[in-house]
């Protein structure tokens, strides 16, 4: 083999030459990751990205080294629940993730854009592309827990996620909607078939709780919605306008609730191990 003269644009094996870098600046990228959470919901607007930043938030407050992949591409709601408005810096043809005010690592696609409320007009493979370039082409550096906040469905993105990324189990968001539940059995029918596991379901907007009295009042009726998909409730989320207000503002981090700080203890307890 001919020695390299690194002039790659008149050489007939640089393609070659190319995606060994990039492969091994991926492993580099991504060595340090420890373990990686899908967060899925079958339907829109059931509250993954909340959920997701819960589990982060919850899981930091232990002491572990969290970070979010925002892989809603074009519904990307985690920069603005965690006040992020900067655009991401690079480093050696890297990205580098953006430090939330609590330590949590963050990329999303919103800190590429030049304007965050510029929509995203790309086809299913282009956005699957970027989902990829988020877990490869970012030095996220020590992560003991990664959380994945994907878009609804179980189309191309949520495939991408399941074949690249090495995902340790998913969690199930949903409301006890008969509608949404039977979306949420295709979720996880979908993840069977990958072998992914499914370490269980998060209920969200469960019930609104009086201001006056503390009754809670439930909104959506029985259990009998969420039983039927045969997968273990985590925890049962209140519709909670602090929390609604918090995520507003940007400063869900930083407010005082305690919703899936269990989820998060029994994540620690099953895969935490020694911190970063």
């Amino acid at each position: 083999m001919a020695e390299c003269n690194h002039q790659c644009s008149s050489c007939s094996s640089s393609e070659g030459c190319q995606e060994k870098e990039q492969n091994e600046r991926a492993i580099q990228n991504t060595k340090g990751i420890r373990r990686v959470i899908g967060v899925v919901g079958g339907k829109g607007g059931v509250g993954k990205s909340l959920v997701t930043s819960l589990l982060a938030i919850q899981t930091r407050r232990l002491g572990y080294e969290t970070a979010v992949l925002d892989a809603d591409i074009t519904g990307p709601s985690i920069p603005k629940i965690f006040g992020i408005h900067d655009h991401a810096q690079t480093e050696d043809e890297c990205l580098l993730p953006h430090l939330a005010q609590d330590g949590t690592k963050i990329m999303s696609l919103n800190l590429l854009l030049e304007n965050e409320t510029d929509p995203v007009f790309w086809r299913g493979p282009v956005i699957s592309g970027v989902v990829k370039q988020f877990w490869e082409d970012v030095k996220w550096g020590n992560v003991d827990f990664m959380f994945v906040d994907m878009p609804p469905g179980t189309g191309d993105v949520p495939l991408t996620v399941f074949q690249s990324l090495p995902l340790d189990g998913i969690i199930i968001v949903s409301t006890p909607q008969s509608l949404v539940s039977m979306i949420v059995q295709k979720a996880v029918a979908m993840a069977q078939r990958m072998d992914i596991p499914v370490l269980g379901m998060v209920e969200n907007m469960r019930f609104l709780k009086c201001p006056d009295c503390g009754r809670e009042i439930p909104l959506f009726g029985s259990d009998d919605a969420v039983d039927s998909t045969n997968v273990p409730v985590l925890e049962r989320v209140p519709l909670d306008p602090k929390v609604a207000a918090a995520c507003d503002a940007g400063k869900l981090a930083e407010t005082d609730v305690p919703y899936l700080a269990k989820t998060a203890q029994l994540l620690a307890d099953s895969f935490g191990g020694t911190k970063s």
